[in-house]
C-alpha cells in the first residue's frame, strides 16, 4: 500500500514502533542511527543472554521492514547527507526532545524548505510546548502523567507500573494513524506539515471513559485489584479458576442481566445457591447496588464471593467451554505460553518466519496487526543490523564513491 513512499526514522525506543507500522504497510523505512547504532539496541532482554546490540529482543520486535545507516547527524557533512536524503522522503519521524534537532538545522521549517511535501512526525513525552515539554521521561512517568496508572495495582497500596512499557508503543501507534491522515491530505494539497505527538496524551485514551468522569462531576474509578472501584463499590471483574483465572462481566441492568442471569443458572445447577438467590432481578440490581446503602455492597460482596467458590471449581477451559454452550461472559487469561500455542492464531497463520543470516536461524514473529484482502501485509525484512545498508544506500543510491565511503568511516561520520 505504500511502496511508492519512503520514511526516515530517527526515532530512538520512542517512536520505532512507528516507522515498523509505516513498513508494514508497504514503506521503504531507513533507520537512521548513530555510528554505533542506536541506544535502542543495548535494551534487553538479549538473544541468548547475550549483550550483542544485533540481538536485542526489543530491536527485533520494533525494526522488522527497515533498512539502516549509520550517521553522526552532529556534524555539517553528516547533516548535509541527511538533507539529501530528506529530498527523496515522504516522512521524517524523530523522537528527539523538542527543538532538539532544529537546532541543527533539521526540524521541520529548515527541512520543509528543502521538501514541502515532508510529513515531519515528532514524538516526544509531553508535545513540542506547554510547561512540561522539557521535562524528564520514563514510562513510569508518562503513565503517571496521562492517567493509566492510577488504575493499575491493590486499592490498598500505591499503584504499580505496567511490567512491560506501554507509553510509547500508545504513542508510535498514534503518530503512525496521524501519518496516514497528513498523507491522505497531502494527496490533494501537495503540502507537508508537522505532526506533534504527544505520548501523555496518547496515554490518556487508555484511561477510556474515567478519563470523563472529573469534568463531568461523576464518580471517579479507583484501582482495585482484579477490578475498579466505583465510589465505595468494588466491582470485580478477575476470578480465580483451577489452573489460573478467568475475566467474567458480573455486572447488571438491562444490556448485561441477561448474561449474569445465565451465569447464575448454572452457578444454581452446580449448587452453589439457591433458586432465591438465582432469580433475583439482575436488570435493577445496579440500582440497587449504586443506591448506596452499605447492605446492597455487602450483599453483592457476597455475590462475588458465591462466583468465586463456583470458579475455583473449574479450568479456564471448562469454564471458556461453559461460556461458549450458554452464552456466557467469561474470557480466560492466558500466560505467554498459551498465546503462543493458540489455535486460533495457528488457524489464522498469526506467526511469521523470518530468517537471520547473521545468526544461521529463523525466528518466529508476531503477525501482522491487521489482514488486507488486496495487499497483505507481508515481513521482507528481519530487523538489520547496525548500518547493514550504508553501500546501498550511500553507494547504489546517493552515488558516493568507495573511496568517499572509506572516508566517512575513518572520520567517525558512519560506520
Amino acid at each position: 500500500m505504500l511502496n511508492p513512499y519512503r520514511v526516515l526514522d530517527l526515532t530512538t525506543e520512542r517512536g520505532l514502533l512507528c516507522g515498523q507500522i509505516l513498513g508494514d504497510l508497504g514503506a521503504d523505512v531507513i533507520k537512521v542511527e548513530p555510528p554505533g547504532g542506536s541506544p535502542a539496541r543495548r535494551l534487553g532482554p538479549f538473544y541468548q543472554d547475550r549483550p550483542d546490540p544485533n540481538a536485542s529482543l526489543l530491536w527485533w520486535a520494533y525494526n522488522r521492514n527497515k533498512r539502516s545507516i549509520t550517521l553522526d547527524i552532529a556534524t555539517d557533512e553528516g547533516r548535509d547527507i541527511l538533507r539529501r536524503l530528506v529530498k527523496s522522503a515522504h516522512f521524517f519521524i524523530e523522537s528527539d526532545m523538542p527543538g532538539a534537532l532544529a537546532e541543527l538545522g533539521l526540524g521541520y521549517a529548515e527541512l520543509a524548505a528543502d521538501n514541502p511535501g515532508l510529513i515531519y512526525v515528532s514524538i516526544t513525552p509531553f508535545g513540542q510546548d506547554g510547561p512540561k515539554a522539557s521535562y524528564a521521561d520514563s514510562d513510569l512517568v508518562i503513565l503517571a502523567a496521562g492517567g493509566p496508572l492510577v488504575l493499575t495495582g491493590d486499592d490498598d497500596r500505591p499503584p504499580v507500573r505496567l511490567s512491560v512499557p506501554q507509553a510509547y508503543p500508545h504513542a508510535s501507534a498514534a503518530a503512525a494513524a496521524a501519518a496516514m491522515i497528513a498523507l491522505y491530505e497531502s494527496l490533494h494539497s501537495g503540502q507537508g506539515q508537522h505532526l506533534d505527538i504527544s505520548a501523555q496524551q496518547a496515554v490518556a485514551q487508555a484511561t477510556q471513559s474515567t478519563l470523563l468522569a472529573a469534568p463531568l462531576g461523576d464518580a471517579d474509578s479507583r484501582r482495585m485489584s482484579g477490578g475498579a472501584k466505583l465510589g465505595d463499590i468494588p466491582i470485580r471483574l478477575i476470578w480465580p479458576a483451577k489452573d489460573g483465572h478467568v475475566a467474567i462481566t458480573y455486572l447488571f441492568g438491562s444490556a448485561i442481566a441477561h448474561f449474569t442471569q445465565r451465569l447464575m443458572d448454572w452457578i444454581c445447577e452446580e449448587g452453589f445457591c439457591d433458586e432465591a438467590t438465582r432469580d433475583q432481578d439482575w436488570v435493577g440490581y445496579g440500582g440497587y447496588l449504586f443506591g448506596g446503602s452499605q447492605e446492597a455492597i455487602d450483599d453483592y460482596l457476597g455475590l462475588t464471593q458465591l462466583v468465586e467458590r463456583f470458579t475455583t471449581t473449574k479450568t479456564k477451559a471448562e469454564l471458556l467451554d461453559g461460556a461458549l454452550e450458554r452464552g456466557l461472559l467469561i474470557a480466560p487469561i492466558t500466560t505467554t505460553q498459551e498465546v503462543v500455542d493458540s489455535p486460533q492464531l495457528a488457524a489464522r497463520e498469526y506467526w511469521q518466519t523470518l530468517e537471520h543470516p547473521e545468526l544461521g536461524q529463523r525466528f518466529s514473529y508476531p503477525g501482522p496487526f491487521a489482514k488486507f484482502s488486496a495487499a497483505p501485509i507481508t515481513y521482507r525484512r528481519r530487523p538489520p543490523t547496525i548500518g547493514e545498508h550504508n553501500t546501498e544506500i550511500y553507494g547504489d543510491e546517493l552515488g558516493f564513491s568507495q573511496q568517499r565511503l572509506a572516508e566517512l568511516r575513518a572520520r567517525g561520520i558512519i560506520t
